[in-house]
């Protein structure tokens, strides 16, 4: 059965599935909370600024996926920690310090208003994305190439190496698009990070089963 011997440290790599969940509540649930929300055009974290009339619900929501997807990767790292090949944890521990980055990073420092107010506050939210996109793709590139040398985790790889490039094609797109459309390859940089976040956790909770 696919849940047949599973163990605690298995279940519990499945918070960054739930974290994945609770992200897409709070663009869902804070979007409505937004009236004059324009996806197309707004960024994703333009729900959680201090002004937007959604943060109060869209913040508590992205503050659980936070906490569920940095607790999440947390528990892969210490589930991979004598597992699989030294750039393969490498990457893994990479991809954790990003989570833990962005999770404390957007808490402390949202933005102050619907775009860029170039205020302390907003240069900071900058300051973390920078970082968090670093981190991103260095540590996707290492789980891909250590994936893609590893046959059996093959389909991880190919899904690493899917994210990895629609994360640059979005970021790409970002300053190619006009303003109007600028939402919608943010977003594509943005859940390409989440939902892969989200088969992480599902690889860790079938990884003993994969391999028996």
């Amino acid at each position: 059965m696919f849940v047949k011997n599973k163990s605690l440290i298995n279940w519990l790599t499945l918070l960054g599935l739930a974290g994945v969940i609770f992200y897409f509540l709070h663009v869902f649930i804070g979007k409505i909370n937004y009236p004059d929300y324009d996806f197309l055009r707004q960024a994703v974290s333009d729900l959680t600024a201090a002004d937007a009339p959604s943060r109060e619900i869209a913040s508590s929501l992205s503050t659980v996926y936070a906490i569920f997807t940095a607790a999440g990767c947390l528990i892969l790292s210490i589930f991979f920690h004598d597992k699989e090949t030294k750039l393969f944890r490498l990457g893994i521990y990479l991809f954790t310090i990003m989570q833990w980055l962005s999770a404390v990073g957007y808490t402390l420092f949202p933005l102050t208003s619907s775009g860029y107010a170039g205020e302390f506050q907003d240069i900071m939210h900058m300051v973390v994305t920078v970082l968090v996109v670093l981190l991103s793709i260095v540590s996707m590139i290492l789980i891909s190439i250590a994936c893609m040398r590893e046959k059996k985790h093959k389909l991880l790889g190919i899904i690493t190496i899917v994210s990895l490039s629609l994360m640059f094609l979005g970021s790409i797109g970002t300053g190619i698009v006009p303003e109007n459309y600028f939402g919608i390859p943010e977003r594509i940089s943005v859940y390409s990070v989440v939902i892969y976040t989200g088969f992480l956790s599902l690889f860790a909770f079938t990884f003993k089963v994969a391999n028996d």
